[in-house]
């Protein structure tokens, strides 16, 4: 057999695993979800006891809840929220006891009609009757963080990126004629 044939032949087994490669990274992608639900299968998953309630976290396509709204807070920077950022009540973002971390979801305030879009990275309320708590920030966008608490209408949007040290993600503001006309119209979370 001639040089040439081999080389030809060796180049050719080359290609072969290459493409092969290829389609194994692509089948392992595709089976992935994408880069965006794994990440669900982590800690913040995990079943959790909280004052002797057991909290079973899950995935899900659809969540509608009304109910009472809270705000929490803490110095910027003081405590790590349940999904390993850092809490920093300036952003727009949320707790809840069961949705994935982190997702997006919708926040209406059933009282004046204010709706936002804010970041749950945190697990609470674990107060009786209440089904989400939000950053002061959140609260005042809504317009009842001098009152301490809201009815609210939840609305699971989907799953939102792992923050990464240096990306900043954005939620817009529902411009609607409720909502104080000086506000920005975009508010920035984790």
């Amino acid at each position: 057999m001639s040089a040439t044939v081999r080389t030809s032949r060796a180049g050719a087994a080359l290609r072969l695993g290459a493409i092969a490669l290829a389609a194994v990274s692509l089948v392992a992608c595709a089976s992935s979800g994408g880069g965006r639900h794994e990440r669900y299968a982590s800690g913040p998953l995990k079943p959790y006891r909280i004052q002797g309630k057991l909290y079973e976290p899950k995935t899900v396509k659809h969540y509608d809840e009304k109910g009472l709204a809270s705000w929490y807070g803490y110095p910027a920077g003081a405590r790590q929220t349940a999904s390993g950022e850092w809490f920093d009540g300036r952003r727009m973002a949320a707790a809840h006891k069961t949705l994935p971390l982190p997702c997006i979801v919708e926040v209406t305030n059933l009282e004046n009609g204010r709706k936002i879009k804010v970041r749950v990275n945190d697990r609470g309320p674990f107060v009786k009757g209440r089904i989400i708590d939000l950053t002061r920030a959140a609260a005042d966008r809504l317009g009842f963080s001098q009152h301490g608490t809201a009815h609210v209408r939840v609305k699971f949007l989907g799953p939102a990126p792992m923050a990464d040290s240096d990306q900043i993600l954005m939620a817009e503001v529902d411009p609607s004629p409720q909502t104080d006309p000086s506000a920005d119209d975009v508010a920035w979370l984790f």
